[in-house]
């Protein structure tokens, strides 16, 4: 849906089927999902020449370049650092949710060593 709405908002709206298609053609783990990293594959084969040129993935990777003829180096700078965010939005989200695992694990672990100690004391009471 995520990939849809953005074909939609950049101006290249894709089917089903369409939509099907270009995750497929980047999809390395097969789930049917597009993850960080083969979304980033879409612009690296682009720049190997690795995608058909008539692909909507080749669409997608040219509606995302810049030209600085027509942008000036202004809106190239403002281009880059726009990715450069999206980059360190990505791994700050990244790192919050390993934080957050951290946390969980921790927790667990002292759940289980109260049920540990609490047996223990059973056990004592129980004999």
């Amino acid at each position: 849906m995520e990939l849809k709405l953005m074909m939609e908002k950049l101006g290249a709206p894709q089917t089903h089927l369409g939509l099907k298609s270009m995750i497929r053609e980047v999809d390395e783990d097969l789930d049917g999902k597009l993850s960080f990293r083969e979304f980033l594959l879409i612009f690296h084969k682009a720049a190997a020449g690795e995608l058909q040129e008539d692909s909507a993935l080749m669409a997608l990777a040219k509606l995302s370049e810049i030209d600085v003829a027509v942008e000036g180096v202004k809106g190239a700078k403002d281009f880059f650092e726009a990715k450069v965010q999206a980059l360190a939005s990505a791994s700050k989200f990244e790192a919050e949710l390993k934080a957050e695992q951290d946390e969980r694990k921790r927790e667990e672990e002292e759940r289980r060593l109260r049920q540990a100690a609490f047996q223990e004391l059973k056990a004592t009471f129980s004999t």
